[in-house]
């Protein structure tokens, strides 16, 4: 039986969208939101309609209409500790983001915007793999802080996926092998992958800063820093995830620019850059006591992996603790339709809020 799948990944500045009969895909687009169309509105909720508006005309283009799906897939958001795999988006899920229960995200909207859609489809919408999947091992959630408990925020979706493709390519099975992924996107998570469960990870918050993340500050002088007076909570929110890394640092987050920038001699964005491959490479280690050291790869991905000059210098600094593979690009889509494809056949167990 065919089956066409609607999967709608929003991020910080774009929305794609993808159908796929079966595996194959249709199309795909990504709608992008320059930077001033974003900043018009005062909050993520706030976006929906505009999002919405760009998937429908995505599909009328194609010729897509509505009634012709199977199902509609989005990616999951930064929702409270759940289990990998399908979530069928319910009003308890709704609520989480409708009334901003969970951390400001551009993710949280794929739940949102595939319910629309689907309910105007009359079919079910779904996640997979939300960036808050949590299998971590016990140990790996106490920090030094009792109100404080470490739970999970990466790119769980195409750090998954990756390492599923990566096992097959030497023909050994995802929940039989371990692996560390270094998902290097506009935000930088880094995970350790055992047997199939993510055990531990970076978030973007915690590990290396990224194009538009400030990354792990030093405790004392970011306490400093929130009590000087000179910004709001909500400023301080967007200096740690939206406003920091290398914007901050070098005014852009593109980095076809900064390649430009380096390739015309500029030191600062090259030091730049290799402390990015420097703070990335310290993650790894980081995170390799979780399988005790004993893994098959280090898989560098997401769209920053296309830079060959800071995957060069990531070898560098980490080549010693093990082989390096590069697998670039994010690979969200397909994931997505593949987990929706499982889903109506029938092949996967879906859970609930």
């Amino acid at each position: 039986m065919n089956y066409k799948i609607l999967v709608i990944n929003p991020g910080s500045t774009s929305t794609k969208i993808g159908l796929y009969k079966n595996e194959k895909e249709l199309f795909n687009e990504n709608v992008v939101h320059p930077q001033d169309e974003i900043e018009k509105f005062d909050s993520l909720i706030s976006q929906i309609p505009m999002r919405k508006k760009h998937i429908l005309e995505a599909l009328k283009k194609h010729k897509i209409n509505v009634e012709d799906l199977s199902v509609v897939m989005g990616r999951g958001g930064l929702f409270p500790p759940i289990n990998a795999g399908g979530y069928i988006v319910n009003d308890a899920m709704i609520d989480l983001v409708m009334n901003e229960k969970i951390p400001s995200h551009a993710s949280n909207l794929g739940a949102v915007l595939a319910d629309g859609i689907a309910k105007e489809a009359g079919v079910n919408a779904y996640i997979y793999d939300a960036e808050s999947s949590d299998e971590f091992f016990s140990v790996a959630r106490i920090t030094g802080m009792k109100e404080i408990v470490k739970r999970n925020l990466c790119h769980v979706l195409n750090s998954k996926a990756v390492s599923r493709w990566y096992a097959e390519s030497v023909f050994k099975k995802y929940e039989k092998i371990n692996l560390i992924v270094a998902h290097l996107g506009g935000g930088i998570s880094i995970s350790a992958h055992k047997e199939g469960k993510i055990v531990d990870s970076l978030s973007d918050d915690n590990g290396p800063f990224a194009p538009e993340r400030a990354g792990c500050i030093p405790a004392m002088d970011m306490i400093e820093l929130c009590y000087s007076g000179k910004f709001s909570k909500k400023e301080m929110q967007k200096k740690v995830r939206g406003l920091g890394g290398l914007r901050d640092l070098l005014g852009t987050s593109d980095g076809r620019e900064i390649a430009k920038r380096m390739e015309n001699g500029d030191d600062e964005a090259v030091l730049v850059m290799d402390a990015l491959a420097y703070n990335v490479s310290k993650g790894i280690a980081h995170l390799a006591p979780a399988l005790k050291g004993k893994f098959e790869a280090i898989i560098l991905t997401g769209g920053l992996a296309n830079e060959k000059f800071l995957t060069e210098k990531i070898k560098e600094y980490s080549s010693f603790l093990g082989k390096i593979e590069v697998l670039p690009g994010e690979h969200e889509m397909q994931a997505l339709a593949l987990g929706g494809l499982r889903i109506v056949r029938d092949n996967e167990v879906v859970s609930r809020m």
